[in-house]
């Protein structure tokens, strides 16, 4: 469950203040919001701060949503977040985890939502348009995880969810090709 967890946001643009509306509904506390110019962090309804702590990711939380540029969450920034408490990434934009991060935060055990399988919802809610309600959406994507997950184990890949969404992807573009008889 979200209740009460300290959410980490990285970022400012719309998926960033998508991701903290949705953490709200779920009893999600955000803490955070950054652009270039800085960050702001609020520990608790009357204290904001503005770039203090000096690095966003010193800021104590229990789960970390990057969902601004690429290349945002490093190796480094890993080990912070893991070393405060932090029990996992969840990517809100593509590509926010570098590859040194990703073995990081294997190695260290921590959850991972990389991009290539949480940015399929915008993709789903898109699809379904006007029908889209919270739990249809909820439907999708628990398919989604089970099969990104069954994946990972098969390629011998056991809960790298990265790896995968990569296969996942790539299976279900070569099965259209060959339908199409372009293979």
């Amino acid at each position: 469950s979200l209740k009460g967890k300290r959410c980490l946001i990285v970022g400012s643009g719309t998926s960033a203040r998508s991701v903290a509306a949705k953490l709200l509904q779920y009893g999600a506390i955000p803490v955070s919001f950054s652009d270039a110019s800085g960050h702001v962090y609020e520990p608790d309804v009357d204290n904001a701060h503005f770039n203090d702590p000096q690095d966003i990711f010193d800021i104590p939380c229990d789960l970390c949503f990057p969902c601004g540029s690429m290349d945002v969450v490093g190796a480094a920034e890993v080990e912070t977040l893991s070393n405060n408490g932090c029990m996992g990434v969840v990517e809100g934009a593509s590509a926010s985890v570098t590859d040194d991060a990703r073995k990081l935060l294997k190695k260290r055990g921590m959850m991972y939502g990389p991009s290539n399988v949480t940015l399929t919802g915008s993709a789903v809610a898109h699809h379904l348009g006007a029908e889209m309600t919270d739990e249809l959406l909820a439907d999708h994507m628990g398919r989604i995880y089970k099969e990104v997950k069954s994946t990972a184990s098969e390629f011998n890949a056991r809960g790298d969810l990265y790896v995968g969404g990569n296969i996942q992807g790539f299976l279900r573009v070569a099965n259209v090709m060959m339908g199409h008889g372009a293979v």
